[in-house]
């Protein structure tokens, strides 16, 4: 299939197209000036393309992963737009983490217009990416589904069929702000305890054998050694993301109050400086806004 994307040269979207071509998929780029990110894409001959619309007139599907809903909305409905010129039954799959009120509103656009407009948002990082092992949650009627499923394979190890349009996204902010009360709640705890002059090595320790353990936990607990890359995710997405999940709630009636927190709590970090670093930089910013030592 001809198979367009945009975002290639992210932390995520390179390793996804990269697997689409290594599947034998014709792949087409929009390619910012600093091509060093796409560079091993384009030797291997993916074509540069000038603008979403160029991508939407002449391949079968179209990739999205950027930043968030402006950066899709742009990409969708700008003057160069992938529905500037549509190909005849073009499918538009959105992996970045969007808001589910936008993501209705563009797939009722693209209906207007004859495309199928997909959400599928994406959980792991960049090391899975790079491995063609993401894991990939689909919002989309099931005859859909079934169309699209064997392409995303192509980049992914695990597909969940999580629901009807829209359902993507959803399940997406639910599963990013559980990820993130885990890392607030565990920068918060090493600052209490830090304070309290107990030994944070044993609280890793206990928690490393009991039930709340998990994959989350291991990445904020290597910042006690200086290792603030354990969760390759920046801190400035995953407050925009918990601010999308707070949306959500809000929209729906229901009081968010850890949603809140958590929000604040990585507004304040990014206030403090760390929203460009990895989000086990909230150790960083406990450490500045209490004044003690951590790591």
């Amino acid at each position: 299939m001809d198979i367009g994307f945009i975002g290639a040269s992210g932390l995520m979207g390179h390793g996804m197209a990269k697997h689409l071509q290594a599947k034998g998929h014709r792949l087409h780029l929009t390619v910012h000036r600093n091509t060093e990110r796409v560079a091993d894409l384009l030797a291997a001959g993916a074509q540069k393309a000038d603008s979403p619309a160029a991508l939407g007139s002449q391949c079968d599907v179209v990739f999205i992963c950027v930043t968030g809903s402006p950066q899709v909305e742009q990409a969708v409905l700008g003057p160069q737009g992938l529905l500037s010129k549509p190909k005849k039954d073009l499918i538009i799959i959105d992996s970045s983490t969007s808001e589910p009120l936008s993501t209705a509103s563009l797939r009722e656009q693209a209906a207007a217009a004859g495309v199928t407009f997909v959400d599928a948002p994406l959980s792991r990082t960049p090391v899975e990416a790079e491995a063609g092992k993401l894991n990939v949650m689909v919002g989309a009627e099931p005859s859909v589904f079934e169309c699209i499923k064997p392409v995303i394979a192509c980049f992914a190890e695990n597909i969940f069929h999580v629901g009807g349009p829209g359902a993507g996204h959803t399940i997406k902010l639910l599963n990013n702000f559980i990820a993130q009360a885990i890392c607030n709640a565990t920068a918060e705890a090493f600052a209490v305890g830090t304070k309290a002059g107990v030994d944070l090595r044993q609280l890793v320790s206990l928690v490393s054998a009991g039930p709340v353990n998990c994959g989350l936990f291991q990445a904020m607990a290597k910042t006690l050694d200086g290792q603030f890359d354990g969760l390759k995710f920046e801190l400035d997405n995953a407050r925009k993301d918990v601010r999308y999940y707070t949306h959500l709630g809000e929209g729906l009636g229901i009081p968010t109050v850890v949603g809140e927190g958590v929000h604040q709590s990585l507004a304040l970090a990014s206030a403090l400086g760390y929203g460009k670093g990895f989000v086990p930089a909230l150790v960083q910013a406990q450490e500045k806004l209490n004044q003690i030592k951590i790591t």
